[in-house]
């Protein structure tokens, strides 16, 4: 444990995610009593290979009962948790690209052909491009993203969430919002771009 930092039993418990009961079982020579799934999480949190540490925790008599195949057992049971463990990562990375692909669909749809027809005909109202978009809008809340403020909002302005286009500002001086930013929860995607109101009146 020293060679990872790791201070106590109590530690090691709660790094590899695995009940204390399970570590004391290993320092009372119990390892093959306990799950393959918390032997692999403790020998991958002290850094060393399985066969090590179910070689070091094991008592001479169990050693001796202890086969190879045993041994190779364990691994291929290891092999198995670790393969099923992918598949369930892509698995449920599928299922997300799939529900935001049906969040989105027509938009995907009907975004090409309503831009196809704006190229043809610049004067067409960009109003009737609007509702288009909320199925990106949906999906977007779906994924919890919101809009830091909106465009042409005037605020106070924040340098944790707002970002000079030109010009200086104090914190709490006023600013007019061009481009709005982003946060997910509580986590900063991108800052709304501002430039101070004082600036804007001579433009």
């Amino acid at each position: 444990m020293s060679q990872v930092n790791i201070s106590d039993i109590d530690e090691l418990s709660r790094v590899a995610n695995v009940s204390r009961l399970q570590v004391i079982r290993i320092q009372r020579g119990l390892i093959l009593n306990i799950s393959v799934g918390a032997i692999a999480k403790i020998a991958k949190t002290l850094n060393i290979s399985i066969d090590s540490l179910v070689t070091t925790f094991t008592k001479p008599e169990q050693a001796v009962l202890q086969s190879k195949d045993e041994l190779a057992a364990c691994q291929q049971e290891y092999q198995k948790l670790q393969q099923r463990m992918l598949e369930q990562r892509e698995s449920l990375a599928a299922e997300f690209r799939q529900s935001s692909i049906e969040t989105i669909e027509s938009w995907l749809l009907q975004w090409p052909t309503a831009a196809a027809a704006v190229q043809q005909n610049p004067h067409l109202p960009a109003a009737r491009l609007l509702s288009l978009v909320k199925p990106v809008e949906q999906l977007l809340k779906q994924w919890q993203v919101e809009a830091i403020a909106t465009v042409g909002e005037e605020l106070a302005y924040d340098p944790q969430y707002h970002q000079l286009m030109k010009g200086t500002a104090q914190p709490g001086e006023l600013v007019k919002v061009r481009y709005v930013g982003y946060k997910q929860e509580d986590k900063l995607l991108y800052k709304a771009k501002v430039s101070p109101v004082l600036q804007q009146d001579g433009e």
